[in-house]
């Protein structure tokens, strides 16, 4: 199943996001098929990230919990916010 986690970064945090970013590429990349999407969010002029999303599968919440919970990022205290939706591509090129 897939799920969709927006996550978004604490104010002021861009130096801290900077400073993790090669582990948590890292981590995604280790992680295989199982990332089927990932990029940052940007503020509306496109200047500034202020947050993560990513596309993930697994086979319930919980794994996907787990996956962001070990994700750097989410270990370097990077994010204000986590939201994990489960999610059903209707339409564009299949995410396999």
């Amino acid at each position: 199943m897939l799920f969709v986690a927006t996550c978004t970064d604490k104010p002021e945090s861009n130096a801290l996001r900077l400073e993790t970013r090669p582990a948590h590429l890292a981590y995604l990349n280790g992680l295989g098929a199982k990332v089927k999407a990932a990029g940052a969010l940007l503020t509306a002029d496109r200047k500034s990230v202020i947050g993560s999303l990513l596309i993930l599968e697994g086979d319930e919440l919980a794994e996907i919990e787990t996956m962001l919970t070990q994700d750097p990022y989410a270990q370097a205290g990077l994010f204000a916010n986590v939201d994990i939706k489960p999610w059903r591509q209707a339409v564009g090129a299949p995410l396999e």
